[in-house]
């Protein structure tokens, strides 16, 4: 008796624990780890989880949400917002970085919840609608499908979505998927406004018959990639974050345990140049192995 009542003990424990929001996130966290809500600056806020980003920027006439993550996040994200005192009818929009299920996941059950408008460019509205992408996504073949989202409006290169008084621009930046999209906007505390840039991610990962080098099957997406690096490198960059919080080094500059100054003026030169050792070196195994 005192085993069984020491197993159930050990068992409660374990399952308050891994719904407990981590007050320090570690860099493999798995995208499904409750993180602990916070401030990233002034008006914007993350309410992703340990593993995947998800963006709330605010204002007095409503709020901004930037990615939904996989399907299973959508009531952290939300008990995330309400942690922080905001109301999740006040989420006016959502918009997204890229159509994988990993980012995309779960913005059917917040547009629901939310009553949010779901905005994103024609590339990725399509796949949103859908639950899924075409060819056109190197990962096609491996990624899985998501909760297809309703009545996604269509917004284009250089538009922005607005929370208030901030403005959230869209940059295209294709290459990981068609419908990529980076995300820039300035927030303010008392007179100091910094630029920050929600980069989409910038890896050449595909499945094994997607080729960033067979121009004849897909015509045109090696160059929009490097144009979308490019792109990245020359933003306004103070705070970088990015949908996996690895990418951008988030959890050693955010948070109780950071060791790294949260702005940083060159990230996203980085960030970019890092990308393009990525595609380069892809690029070159490529054109060393046989297609498929």
């Amino acid at each position: 008796m005192r085993f069984l009542a020491l197993l159930a003990l050990a068992l409660a424990t374990a399952v308050v624990h891994a719904e407990t929001p981590s007050a320090a996130c570690r860099p493999d966290a798995k995208w499904t780890e409750p993180a602990q809500p916070r401030k990233i600056y002034g008006n914007t806020w993350f309410v992703g989880t340990c593993g995947l980003s998800a963006i709330l920027v605010t204002s007095g006439q409503g709020h901004v949400l930037i990615d939904g993550d996989v399907e299973q996040d959508a009531p952290l994200i939300e008990a995330s917002i309400r942690a922080l005192g905001f109301r999740l009818e006040d989420v006016r929009a959502i918009v997204n970085s890229h159509e994988h299920y990993d980012h995309a996941g779960g913005i059917a059950n917040l547009a629901r919840d939310t009553h949010a408008t779901v905005v994103a460019r024609a590339p990725a509205a399509a796949a949103l609608e859908r639950g899924r992408g075409d060819r056109g996504d190197p990962q096609f073949l491996s990624t899985p499908s998501f909760p297809p989202v309703a009545n996604v409006r269509r917004i284009a290169e250089g538009e922005a979505v607005s929370a208030g008084a901030t403005a959230l621009t869209a940059h295209a930046t294709s290459g990981h998927t068609p419908g990529s999209t980076s995300w820039t906007w300035t927030s303010c505390e008392g007179e100091r406004c910094l630029a920050i840039v929600y980069a989409d991610s910038l890896t050449p990962v595909s499945d094994d018959a997607f080729r960033f080098s067979d121009d004849a099957a897909h015509p045109g997406v090696l160059d929009a990639f490097r144009r979308s690096i490019a792109t990245v490198a020359a933003l306004p960059c103070d705070i970088l974050v990015t949908p996996h919080p690895d990418a951008s080094d988030l959890w050693n500059r955010l948070g109780p345990d950071a060791t790294a100054p949260l702005v940083d003026a060159h990230a996203c030169r980085r960030y970019a140049a890092s990308a393009t050792k990525n595609l380069d070196a892809r690029i070159a195994k490529e054109r060393n192995t046989t297609p498929r």
